[in-house]
């Protein structure tokens, strides 16, 4: 008895061994297979999506170079601030478009951060401006948590920009105006409230998701850039 237990044990043994065996094979000729046809197919998206935001871009300078010709002729121009922030913006959207082409999984984290606080950076600007500077201390900067795993560092970094952002929607809350200053603390309160839409979404990302937060953040501020052009019609002013 003892011994038919031994060869029944053999027996069991071999031939989860050779199961095994058969899932190795098998992962391995997905790994041969599969894997790198996805790989190839992941590659081509983010070609195309390169493409259309490197014509983007190229149509917005176009549009921006026709732009500042027609304002010319018709001896009418934007004002100078608002010309500068919009050649300013079309030059980092290339530049934006040029860094997402050599984003990849192991560097995409932290460029996110760079631009979600270069943002943070731009709208704390405005708001000092238009809430003569009463903004909380609370909006102040601190050191990244690079600690730990991907999960910890996304939410800490959401966290902390979550209560900066906070303090400046607060500052803003209270502000009064008129005429063009309301339509620039109504655009300022839109962009804290993309920010923060852009935040809750952060929330659940993953490393895998690397990609499609980078050319989303990228593609969204090419959108923003090409309306700042348009609205060059509308912030005209009579040249003297």
């Amino acid at each position: 008895m003892r011994n038919h237990g031994s060869i029944v044990s053999m027996t069991v043994c071999a031939l989860l061994s050779v199961a095994g065996c058969n899932r190795q094979e098998t992962a391995r000729e997905s790994a041969g297979t599969a894997s790198p046809d996805a790989a190839a197919a992941a590659q081509q998206e983010r070609a195309r999506d390169l493409e259309d935001l490197q014509k983007r871009t190229d149509d917005l300078q176009q549009k921006w170079t026709s732009m500042q010709a027609e304002v010319r002729d018709e001896r009418r121009a934007p004002t100078a601030a608002l010309q500068a922030e919009v050649k300013e913006d079309v030059a980092n959207a290339r530049q934006a478009v040029a860094n997402l082409g050599t984003t990849t999984p192991e560097t995409w984290w932290e460029r996110h951060e760079r631009a979600l606080e270069s943002t943070a950076d731009d709208i704390e600007a405005d708001v000092r401006r238009l809430a003569k500077g009463r903004v909380p201390a609370a909006t102040s900067k601190a050191e990244p948590n690079t600690t730990g795993g991907f999960e910890a560092r996304r939410d800490a970094f959401v966290a902390r920009l979550r209560t900066r952002v906070d303090g400046l929607e607060d500052a803003l809350k209270d502000v009064k105006a008129s005429g063009p200053t309301e339509t620039e603390v109504q655009d300022t309160r839109a962009r804290i409230d993309k920010l923060q839409d852009d935040l809750d979404r952060l929330r659940s990302v993953s490393p895998d998701d690397w990609w499609s937060v980078s050319v989303k953040r990228v593609r969204e501020y090419v959108d923003r850039v090409a309306e700042s052009v348009g609205r060059l019609d509308n912030d005209r002013r009579p040249s003297e």
